[in-house]
């Protein structure tokens, strides 16, 4: 937990509270994004944690739902798109939305190349990062947008599969 200190100067005293701060974690040179996302998923599922995927591109995203649904014959990753009926009680939402109002705001695994808007409602954000350069170079963009912020992001090398 956090400590921040709020400095207002019509008072002379200052005041101190406590908050949460958002982890961030980047995840680098992904060779495949969709089928390193669903391992992440089943991590992060397997744990008890509710799941936001946020992909800008449609296509990306039908992809992931289709992997998810055939990634592993012993596990079952519930997920559903965003605005599903049943999205209140799925743990893993995919959207194209970032904007939306989600039904939890634990962890969110971003596939894009910006800077998703409110990650700061979440717990954790995960930034996929692949090797492609061009969204390597979004990616080290993105890290510098995070450390402006005042965050210091992890960062691991995806290891082959």
């Amino acid at each position: 937990m956090q400590i921040a200190v709020y400095r207002n100067p019509n008072l002379h005293q200052n005041r101190a509270f406590a908050f949460k701060m958002t982890r961030i974690d980047f995840h680098s040179n992904v060779p495949d994004k969709i089928s390193y996302t669903c391992r992440l998923i089943r991590k992060a599922n397997a744990t008890g944690c509710c799941i936001i995927v946020f992909d800008s591109d449609a296509t990306q995203l039908d992809l992931l739902n289709d992997a998810l649904w055939a990634f592993s014959e012993s596990d079952f990753l519930p997920h559903v798109l965003l605005n599903d009926p049943r999205m209140g009680q799925t743990p893993i939402v995919l959207t194209a939305d970032d904007r939306a109002n989600f039904p939890h705001y634990e962890l969110l695994i971003n596939l894009t190349q910006s800077l998703p808007r409110d990650f700061l409602r979440f717990e954790r954000v995960i930034e996929v990062i692949s090797s492609d350069p061009q969204d390597t170079l979004a990616g080290r963009e993105r890290f510098r947008q995070y450390k402006q912020q005042g965050i210091t992001p992890t960062h691991t090398i995806a290891k082959p599969s």
